[in-house]
């Protein structure tokens, strides 16, 4: 092949493609957008946490003697009543201690006997001058140290009896076990620390949520705040709750500043158990039929091309009756509508709708409330069921159609349809 038709082979290579952008330019400029509908509804503000569930008035049993558990009478789950017998000891031990006691006991008032008889033969004697004060008071003595030791074995019997009656290990309180953590045969020590036998929930049908609240979101808590809260183990109910306490003591969680909020929590069904783990909505805000649209009709902005083919428009009705309030809107146009990206309260932004023609048309707003998916908007231009625009697709043409693919070839497909176009 000469050179003179490489060169005329390249030209036309280069004019098909710079027509082929041309031409995909001019039909990819037209635009289909993602719209919404405005509706009328309900909106809620919540802040989120996560707490674990707890039984209200629970009461842990222990026992103040060791000593080898010789039998437990319950179980979980079990209904109990106050003074009911839940496990007893090996008494054998506590019972000879008992019996010493009482042994000593004797033996100190033997010893009282002894010395009030002595004191009584000797005090006459002392009367009449036949012994010497110093000789009668060691009489004195001896009978108020028996009478002493009287006193301390008395004590010693009742601390023995008492802890005899320890080995019977009673429920303090009507309720439900909900822990048991003793078999029959264990050793149980209390001389350090009080062992942990059972744990007894006085009423499952009310429960109770702690849940962790950040510190940038605790001012938003307040005592009698309604709560909405879930659990895994029942994915479709939505329970409702109270805030009841907020405790003051913070507690840090990987350097972030957490308050315990306590919310009481109606069990009334028996759905919810001990130590699930629920995801609290605190509600710090409430509007109720109010026109609400998705926050991304908020976000939507248009291309630098769309925004200014309708600043044209709105420059064209500048003598018109509406030049005022096209000034403002063009302005709004520009700066983008920042308004509706503040964190909180109502604050002024703009959405767009589509006249007859499928162009742009803004219409200022004002917002107010939202939940992180919607927000609520007013103003004198929004009306129920209105539609406004969401989001920008590109339109996509069907590629089968010629000129669409390569400009020598169609894009991707069969070679055989459009040839090598040269």
């Amino acid at each position: 092949m000469s050179k003179k038709w490489i060169i005329i082979i390249t030209v036309v290579l280069v004019a098909g493609a710079a027509a082929f952008l041309l031409l995909r330019k001019g039909e990819g400029g037209r635009q289909s957008y993602q719209t919404a509908v405005i509706e009328r509804g309900d909106l809620e503000a919540t802040v989120t946490s996560t707490g674990t569930i707890t039984a209200v008035g629970t009461v842990t049993v222990g026992t103040q003697v060791s000593g080898t558990i010789e039998e437990v009478l319950v179980d979980f789950n079990d209904e109990v009543q106050r003074g009911q017998l839940l496990a007893r000891l090996d008494t054998r031990v506590l019972q000879a201690a008992v019996d010493d006691a009482a042994a000593n006991l004797k033996r100190a008032r033997a010893q009282y006997d002894a010395s009030l008889d002595q004191y009584n033969r000797n005090k006459p004697l002392f009367d009449k001058k036949y012994i010497s004060a110093i000789e009668f008071n060691q009489y004195l003595s001896n009978l108020e140290a028996a009478r002493a030791s009287v006193t301390s074995a008395q004590v010693a019997l009742q601390r023995a009896r008492t802890n005899f009656g320890y080995a019977e290990i009673r429920s303090p309180t009507d309720g439900t076990v909900i822990q048991r953590a003793v078999e029959p045969g264990q050793t149980v020590a209390a001389s350090l620390s009080t062992p942990t036998l059972f744990m007894i929930a006085k009423d499952l049908s009310l429960m109770q949520i702690e849940a962790g609240v950040d510190e940038s979101d605790i001012g938003q808590i307040k005592e009698g705040q309604r709560v909405t809260f879930t659990v895994q183990s029942q994915p479709d109910a939505a329970f409702t709750g109270k805030v009841r306490q907020i405790r003051l003591q913070p507690v840090t969680v990987q350097n972030v500043v957490n308050y315990t909020v306590v919310v009481d929590a109606p069990n009334e069904k028996g759905l919810l158990l001990p130590g699930m783990t629920a995801t609290v909505n605190f509600e710090v805000n409430r509007v109720d039929d109010v026109l609400v649209v998705p926050n991304a009709a908020l976000r939507f902005q248009p291309s630098a091309e769309v925004l200014e083919e309708y600043q044209k428009r709105v420059a064209e009705r500048r003598d018109t009756a509406s030049r005022p309030q096209g000034a403002r809107d063009t302005a709004a146009a520009r700066t983008g509508g920042t308004a509706q990206r503040r964190s909180g309260g109502a604050g002024r932004s703009r959405i767009w709708t589509l006249d007859s023609n499928g162009g742009l048309q803004m219409v200022p707003v004002r917002i107010g409330l939202s939940d992180g998916q919607r927000t609520e908007i007013s103003g004198s231009g929004v009306r129920e069921g209105m539609t406004v625009v969401t989001g920008a697709a590109v339109a996509q043409e069907n590629t089968t159609r010629t000129g669409t693919g390569l400009p020598f070839g169609p894009a991707g497909g069969s070679r055989g349809r459009g040839g090598r176009g040269f």
